[in-house]
């Protein structure tokens, strides 16, 4: 639940602070990048600290290596993260995340199974995974779409004597 509220909430302060003026954030989807960046920040350090074993526990018994898989999904995770404010990777970023949402959901099911809490049975856990997937794949179209339209700046002109 937490990366959920970190997502809306960074989204929406960042929304805020642009409607108070900082004109970097009028955009909705600058904000989106904020928030999507600080959420996958957030879920990237539990790969590191605090949920480490929690999230170990959640690779299906059939990968490999669990340990190594979450250490690297981790540092997937926090490179494009922060690839998603460098406006010049935000694509790409947005599309490997797409991807590692994907990926991972197979760990969703496996970790849905048995006796666990309402919010970690499947049926919220593919529902977070939606909203997640929406918000990566909103910013992968968009972005696009934004840098497109956007003028190039024009170079000054070399001074003549």
């Amino acid at each position: 639940m937490e990366p959920l509220v970190t997502l809306v909430a960074v989204t929406g302060l960042l929304l805020l602070t642009g409607v108070l003026g900082a004109v970097r954030f009028r955009r909705p989807l600058v904000a989106l990048r904020g928030g999507l960046a600080a959420m996958f920040t957030l879920t990237a350090s539990a790969h590191f600290v605090g949920m480490r074993e929690e999230i170990v526990a959640m690779v299906p018994p059939e990968l490999p290596a669990p340990e190594l898989l979450v250490t690297v999904t981790g540092v997937v995770e926090l490179v494009c993260a922060l690839g998603l404010l460098w406006s010049r990777t935000t694509r790409g970023s947005a599309l490997v995340l797409s991807a590692l949402l994907l990926v991972m959901f197979p760990a969703n099911v496996y970790a849905a199974e048995g006796d666990v809490s309402w919010w970690d049975r499947l049926g919220p856990r593919t529902a977070l995974q939606a909203v997640f997937l929406t918000a990566t794949v909103t910013v992968l179209i968009r972005h696009g779409r934004v840098v497109a339209r956007t003028p190039a700046r024009a170079t000054p002109a070399s001074p003549t004597r």
